[in-house]
């Protein structure tokens, strides 16, 4: 993969959203906020900051919100232009100019495999970052995705996103077996979707961040239907460890399973106590309710 940068990142969100019921009946999931922007606005952030610049969004029938929230607004942003309300025409342009969107509509709820074989085409012959908008990572001073842009950079090979999980939870996640490891990065052995605790090769998870060569689709043409009779995109990976080597890359920061109730509770807490205009008066709440308990 010499000579080939970074530049496309595609956004499987064609999910049901199913445990946000009855808020996710007619907005996508991706589209609820983590206090004042969508979650898929981050997620969309993230990528760009890594010197991304093409967004491929793989959407269901009913996720026409997130398209309608990337386009440019242009009766919005005509009247807050001409009410002289630069703050919020500046928040009501949420991508800079020179990123791309491109929608791709996933028929069936095939896996996440399945999701990422259709953008093939769009994608080409060239590597692509995968980035689920359910789990936020807060990555601090560098988000997540341009801490394994730098990685995939140095080794020119595929890099999973991996965090130490609950050994009781190890079915909710595709798990990895690493060696040969140095600083944050190890080499992976063994990658199994969702093993039960007693069978899983270790309790390191990978969660919702990957940069994949794009010898992946071939890998996925491949992969017939596994857990959940869905294409998993864990297997595909596995093929790829036959033909090329795959780095599990431990990221410095955060993360919120945003797709869960908890977490997306938890971050809200977070991403309010440091929040430039909230973070101050939300803190002062908090101790004042935890004073009346």
């Amino acid at each position: 993969m010499e000579g080939k940068t970074l530049r496309k990142a595609v956004f499987p969100v064609a999910g049901l959203g199913t445990r946000f019921l009855p808020a996710t009946k007619a907005s996508p999931k991706e589209m609820l906020s983590i206090v004042d922007k969508p979650l898929i606005q981050y997620a969309a952030e993230e990528a760009v900051a890594a010197g991304i610049d093409t967004l491929i969004f793989v959407i269901g029938r009913t996720k026409r919100a997130i398209a309608d929230h990337f386009d440019k607004a242009y009766e919005l942003e005509a009247e807050l232009e001409a009410r002289g309300k630069e703050k919020a025409l500046e928040l009501a342009r949420v991508l800079p100019s020179h990123v791309n969107c491109v929608y791709l509509r996933q028929a069936e709820a095939l896996g996440l495999g399945h999701a990422v074989s259709l953008t093939g085409p769009v994608v080409g012959d060239e590597p692509f970052a995968v980035i689920l908008a359910d789990d936020l990572i807060d990555g601090g001073d560098e988000p997540c995705i341009s801490q394994m842009r730098r990685v995939y950079e140095r080794e020119g090979v595929s890099v999973l996103a991996v965090e130490e999980v609950d050994p009781d939870k190890t079915d909710q996640y595709g798990i990895v077996k690493v060696s040969e490891t140095e600083g944050r990065c190890s080499r992976v052995e063994k990658i199994v979707e969702k093993p039960k605790p007693d069978v899983a090769p270790s309790n390191l998870g990978v969660v919702g961040r990957y940069i994949l060569t794009p010898r992946i689709f071939s890998m996925l043409r491949q992969t017939t239907p596994g857990a959940g009779g869905e294409i998993q995109l864990t297997d595909a990976i596995s093929m790829l460890l036959q033909k090329e080597a795959v780095l599990a890359y431990r990221f410095a920061g955060r993360r919120y399973d945003c797709g869960s109730k908890l977490g997306f509770l938890e971050a809200n807490v977070e991403y309010a106590l440091k929040h430039p205009e909230l973070g101050e008066k939300f803190a002062d709440y908090l101790r004042h309710r935890l004073e009346t308990v």
